[in-house]
């Protein structure tokens, strides 16, 4: 971590893995060199030195996470501790679909009718 500015630096691959965004630092490396992994706004590559105040765009399996560097390590630790690392921005996942209730009949009585039994197979998804 000799760094010409003087400020603590960590490698990028290294502080993804110990914030435990990915499961390992091959993965890291990987996302990185894939570009699924930005530093404001530009990709980023494994060795990249990180430094608090940072903001990162990590496309991950759970999808995308915006987080901002608020410490460094560059050994995985608790959880806990993985979580102090970062400040996370991500916006709140949009709220589930609703499906349309049940289909209801005009008669309430009997088996459906062919065309009542097509319109609850297209409401269901069955058709």
């Amino acid at each position: 971590m000799n760094d010409p500015s003087g400020a603590a630096a960590v490698r990028l691959d290294r502080w993804l893995w110990a914030a435990r965004f990915f499961r390992t630092r091959a993965l890291a490396q990987r996302a990185c060199a894939a570009g699924h992994v930005k530093i404001d706004g530009e990709t980023a590559k494994p060795g990249r030195r990180v430094r608090p105040g940072m903001r990162l765009a990590i496309r991950t399996p759970g999808g995308v996470r915006i987080v901002e560097v608020a410490a460094l390590a560059d050994r995985r630790g608790p959880a806990k501790v993985a979580r102090t690392l970062y400040v996370d921005h991500t916006p709140p996942p949009a709220p589930p679909e609703v499906p349309p209730g049940p289909a209801e009949r005009r008669t309430a009585r009997g088996r459906p009718s062919k065309r009542d039994r097509r319109r609850l197979d297209r409401l269901k998804g069955r058709a």
